[in-house]
């Protein structure tokens, strides 16, 4: 695979103890640009992760996914193997084409008080308790209940797109595997669920965003119901999950590092950088996934085709050699990070996460000081998608 293979240092990116924020990962950033893994190889510097993403000779290499975990039919395994997610080429421009629009940054604005209004309300809940499990009491049902005003379902239907959400969530996670029934049933209930929702809106059509996706045409093409449901289950997946664990993972990074939370409490103005802060330092993405679809060499390190490329998300944005101070800074210049992906593939949602991450912080910060871990947080494996499943805390309330 290499022409000198003698340096290049080795990861278990599939042992439970593996960690991103560790000391053997960043002695393997610079011990070599790349490491060999149980999953193919690993990209770990900033520069060759910026160039790699955007490469021609890379693939979306997350298809392959469920086939890496011995997975190679069911619900899940269709679902999967036709998002947008893992579609290239114009099957994946077609459709992101026809979804773009219902994205309007427009609508997402028109939506911001309401983002405003929700946060104010889960923290009204447990403000006077000097403490709360993050994730069940603020993340879980602040990320769901955006979705379901973005949806235009009632706010009342959160728990079940939690439930279900977070349950899909567990195949892009080293157990998958023996995760498998619990996910094909929560893909066949989401289905269920979008079909239904996707009905409705044909008969009735409204100004939220499934309307929108629903009429959504460009030169007389339009979405095929499937493509539609596809679509949906996606959103609903990828809207919850990752926002309520990217929350999470803010609320460590601040506890961490409490100056630039009092910071981010006297300059709300700053909840933008808050949002892209976070996620160069401590991504719930924290690989992206690529694949090779022919022969070449990088940097002397021959790639064969069909070879799994992992592009490492958080490592990249803490690169010493790319930012020089690799701690958040919510007053610092740098340069662009990956957390939603990038190239073709970039997350066609950020703007809704950056939006409704971007009002929660700073309101957060406002009215919660001293935050400090209590004990007793349980964590998704690091690696994948990673995040706090419980976070509880403690803090003080601002007068």
């Amino acid at each position: 695979m290499s022409t000198s293979t003698v340096e290049v240092p080795y990861l278990n990116i599939s042992d439970p103890s593996f960690a991103m924020q560790s000391e053997e990962l960043r002695t393997a950033r610079e011990q070599s640009w790349y490491a060999r893994t149980n999953f193919g190889l690993a990209v770990l510097r900033y520069d060759e992760v910026s160039k790699l993403l955007k490469s021609p000779k890379l693939s979306q290499g997350s298809a392959k996914w469920p086939a890496h975990n011995g997975v190679h039919g069911g619900l899940f395994f269709d679902w999967w193997t036709k998002n947008l997610l893992v579609l290239e080429g114009e099957d994946h421009h077609r459709i992101r084409r026809l979804l773009n629009p219902a994205f309007s940054p427009r609508l997402i604005k028109e939506l911001v008080p309401r983002f405003q209004a929700l946060a104010n309300e889960l923290v009204d809940a447990f403000i006077d308790k000097g403490e709360c499990e993050f994730i069940r009491d603020f993340a879980e049902p602040y990320a769901t209940r955006v979705l379901t005003i973005l949806l235009g379902i009632p706010e009342s239907e959160w728990p079940k797109i939690a439930r279900l959400a977070s349950t899909v969530g567990l195949a892009l996670g080293v157990t998958f595997k023996q995760d498998l029934d619990k996910v094909e049933a929560a893909v066949a209930e989401l289905y269920d669920y979008a079909e239904e929702l996707i009905r409705d809106r044909q008969a009735n059509p409204g100004e939220d965003f499934v309307s929108r996706l629903v009429l959504a045409s460009r030169d007389g093409d339009r979405l095929s119901d499937e493509e539609l449901r596809n679509a949906l289950v996606l959103l609903i997946f990828g809207g919850m999950d990752t926002t309520r664990n990217q929350l999470g993972l803010a609320m460590q990074s601040f506890i961490r590092n409490p100056q630039q939370w009092e910071l981010l409490a006297e300059r709300p103005d700053l909840g933008g950088k808050a949002v892209e802060e976070v996620m160069r330092t401590n991504p719930t993405v924290t690989w992206v996934t690529r694949e090779a679809v022919e022969d070449f060499e990088y940097q002397g390190l021959a790639i064969a085709k069909g070879t799994t490329v992992h592009l490492f998300t958080q490592s990249s944005g803490t690169d010493p050699r790319a930012f020089p101070n690799p701690e958040m800074d919510l007053l610092g210049e740098h340069a662009p990070h990956y957390g939603f992906g990038g190239g073709v593939h970039h997350c066609l949602g950020h703007f809704v996460a950056r939006a409704d991450m971007s009002e929660a912080l700073p309101l957060l910060a406002s009215r919660l000081a001293n935050p400090h871990l209590v004990g007793g947080d349980e964590w998704l494996p690091d690696s994948g998608n990673t995040g706090p499943i419980r976070l509880p805390i403690g803090f003080t309330k601002r007068s």
